[in-house]
């Protein structure tokens, strides 16, 4: 998430009331998550098993809960609590904006494009040329949507991602100011849930044609003409890259990357990044050929069973 006009390490600092490490002009251009970071950009880190994969990171400021030595050219914010530093920062330059009418004043629709009624659409909505989109689909503020895109009934694109902080009392909601950003000729089916980034944008690309009822985790990048079947269920920061098929019920971990032209059959669990141009079956999923050996002599323990009996 970049911020409207740079900040200063000193003007960041007050915002949040934490101690710094640096020039207090230096400059600040955003906030994003460990694997987006960018250079200009503040990361957050609270467990000292991450310290080193975050000041080692593009980013140029680390939040972080203890101070350390500074590594050259970089920045600290040192914080008691990061993770809610992290919260007032994001509050602060991507704060919530309500909403009093289903078409937002700022909302921009191309020509030709058909809103069905019932659809909410929020602030700063950007929609290209000759869309559908078709009855009690919302829309949240920051969306991107390209041309001849279609969209069924009671799809919601832009809530917030599924990431909570264990507290000792409760869970500790990290908010989101990312956004979506939908390609050219993509459809999206009737009940679909896509979740925006946290900091960064999710995204699917170009052709793209995903079925009823499939949910799509925060920051999650899908790519150019994939088939996404039913009921499937895709975690947040998963990578799936161009022309891969996945077959209902399947099940996909968070982080993970799906290889170029990956098939996956239905109902399979993705534990691990799968390797380009083949099938998977299972849970945990495998090599379709290696699964279907496993399946035939397992079908055979019966039978070997009977045999060690009449010995």
């Amino acid at each position: 998430m970049k911020f409207p006009q740079p900040q200063t390490l000193k003007q960041i600092s007050d915002l949040i009331n934490a101690e710094f490490v640096g020039e207090p002009d230096f400059k600040i251009l955003g906030i994003n998550e460990i694997h987006v970071v960018e250079h200009g950009d503040i990361v957050f880190v609270d467990h000292p098993k991450y310290y080193d994969k975050a000041l080692e990171s593009k980013a140029s400021v680390v939040l972080i809960n203890k101070e350390v030595d500074c590594p050259e050219g970089k920045a600290l914010l040192v914080s008691e609590d990061p993770f809610s530093d992290f919260n007032k920062i994001t509050a602060h330059f991507s704060p919530f904006e309500t909403s009093h009418q289903s078409l937002s004043n700022s909302a921009e629709i191309g020509e030709n494009t058909i809103i069905q009624p019932n659809v909410f659409i929020g602030n700063n909505v950007k929609i290209g040329d000759n869309c559908l989109i078709h009855s009690n689909v919302s829309i949240y503020d920051g969306v991107e949507i390209g041309n001849n895109v279609q969209i069924h009934a009671g799809t919601v694109l832009g809530a917030d991602a599924f990431y909570y902080k264990n507290r000792p009392t409760y869970h500790d909601k990290l908010l989101s100011g990312g956004s979506i950003r939908i390609s050219d000729n993509v459809e999206i089916g009737a009940l679909c849930s896509i979740d925006k980034g946290v900091s960064g944008i999710t995204s699917i690309g170009e052709g793209t044609k995903i079925d009823n009822q499939v949910q799509v985790g925060h920051d999650t990048i899908i790519g150019k003409k994939c088939l996404i079947a039913s009921q499937t269920g895709i975690a947040g920061c998963v990578v799936i890259e161009d022309e891969v098929t996945i077959w209902g019920q399947v099940g996909i971990a968070s982080g993970l990357t799906i290889g170029k032209r990956v098939v996956i059959l239905a109902q399979s669990g993705i534990s691990k990044d799968l390797k380009p141009d083949t099938t998977y079956f299972g849970t945990p999923a495998d090599d379709i050929r290696k699964k279907y050996r496993e399946l035939g002599y397992i079908s055979r323990i019966p039978e070997i069973i009977q045999k060690l009996k009449n010995l």
